[in-house]
């Protein structure tokens, strides 16, 4: 019978064991996975920042957390339920030290974190220019949101792209974001992070890819159907690469007028890669112009007594 109970036990701190091992492999993989995270692994001075700040605000708030599971895990073992156990007997009214710990800790905390915020917020403003590196000012692109697709115009260049975003490394990104339909968000997670693009608004997102490479960006923002096909690739390239890359766009022969414009306007879903040689001028300032506001004529004897060409002083 011994034998038997030994054998038992043996089978299953083997079993114990192996399952133990399995479950630190997969924790190794895991971790081998999350090295290849954007957002873990970024490619950019802003990314960098971004991540961390990420890990500051997380080792703060773990001077709260890991006590607190180190003193759980500890009073459950103290006063455990056996023979001869330790006795729960506090004796905590008016002790100041435990005040002082109960107040002063979270206090300094919500100061750190306070001060955190304040001075990130301001350092990683995304409207806020990034310094370029020698003569070489920031490279302009035009994002406009679609359903559900992006569209990339190229000022410098006078060329667009849909569902690709491209641009020198080591030199500066200036994004001027809105949409022609509903709310979205841009986000390329190993350059920075994201940020809102809304119908008849302009917002904008600096960033600066350190190296050439290909990194996913894509819309964050849930818009429907199409939501979980709206990614690009953006391109990060060498001044050759990008020269090459722009012959090629330059030489599709295809036209973004206005007819092309409203086709490419409807709703499509998981679009490929499409380039256009040339755009309608302003057509930027045209979709946001789409959604200003109209303003109200004037009313009333001093709205009839204007003639034809007059106007308010």
């Amino acid at each position: 019978m011994l034998d038997a109970i030994a054998g038992l036990c043996s089978r299953r701190l083997y079993g114990v064991a192996r399952l133990t091992l399995v479950l630190a492999s997969g924790l190794l993989l895991t971790g081998c996975a999350l090295s290849d995270a954007p957002v873990l692994n970024p490619k950019g001075p802003i990314a960098l920042a971004e991540r961390n700040l990420l890990f500051t605000a997380f080792w703060l708030m773990m001077i709260v957390a890991i006590p607190a599971i180190l003193l759980t895990l500890f009073f459950a073992w103290r006063y455990r339920r056996r023979e001869n156990g330790a006795a729960y007997t506090p004796d905590w009214e008016g002790s100041w030290t435990i005040e002082a710990v109960v107040w002063l800790v979270p206090a300094a905390i919500v100061i750190a974190i306070g001060t955190l915020v304040w001075e990130s917020t301001h350092r990683l403003d995304p409207y806020k220019a990034l310094v370029p590196e020698g003569k070489n000012p920031a490279f302009t692109v035009q994002a406009i949101a679609l359903d559900w697709k992006w569209l990339f115009l190229y000022p410098e260049l006078g060329t667009a792209s849909v569902n690709e975003l491209a641009f020198p490394a080591n030199r500066p990104l200036r994004i001027e974001i809105t949409s022609d339909t509903v709310m979205n968000s841009l986000m390329i997670p190993a350059l920075g992070g994201q940020i809102y693009a809304m119908a008849g608004m302009r917002s904008e997102l600096n960033l600066i890819a350190d190296e050439p490479g290909v990194f996913m960006g894509r819309n964050t923002m849930y818009s429907g159907d199409g939501f979980s096909d709206q990614h690009f690739k953006a391109h990060a390239m060498s001044e050759a690469d990008f020269k090459a890359w722009n012959g090629k766009v330059g030489d599709s022969g295809s036209a973004l007028d206005a007819a092309t414009y409203a086709d490419l306007h409807k709703q499509s879903i998981a679009d490929p890669v499409t380039y256009y040689s040339s755009y309608e001028t302003d057509l930027f300032k045209t979709i946001m112009k789409k959604y200003a506001p109209v303003s109200a004529p004037a009313s009333g004897p001093a709205h009839q007594g204007h003639g034809e060409g007059e106007g308010d002083s």
